[in-house]
């Protein structure tokens, strides 16, 4: 369980819906990054990642120096339905995301 307090809402991987989990490369490869989408019971989605040195959650660790890192973000629902078309399973996009899908 991890709680993160971000643009004054509470964010509970406990209490909120796993929609998706998404990840490239392997620990130790700088390019290495590992993310999990969720939605709180209110309908805030939030993604909580973790990469090395060269991915979007690097940390510094020195003058021009890098190493892996963490963190979680708060995003949109159009961003959370961008994010989970590419990473998880047409039948888990619908499912989360079925009042955003017409017919074409």
């Amino acid at each position: 369980m991890a709680i993160y307090i971000r643009d004054r809402k509470r964010l509970n991987t406990e209490t909120a819906k796993l929609i998706g989990e998404a990840s490239y490369s392997y620990r130790g490869d700088f390019n290495y990054w590992e993310e999990e989408l969720y939605r709180t019971p209110k309908g805030t989605f939030f993604i909580v990642g973790e990469g090395g040195a060269l991915s979007r959650y690097r940390e510094s660790c020195g003058q021009n120096s890098w190493g892996p890192g963490e963190g979680v973000r708060i995003i949109s629902k159009e961003e959370a339905y961008s994010w989970a078309e590419t990473h998880i399973r047409e039948d888990k996009v619908e499912e989360h995301f079925s009042d955003m899908i017409e017919e074409g």
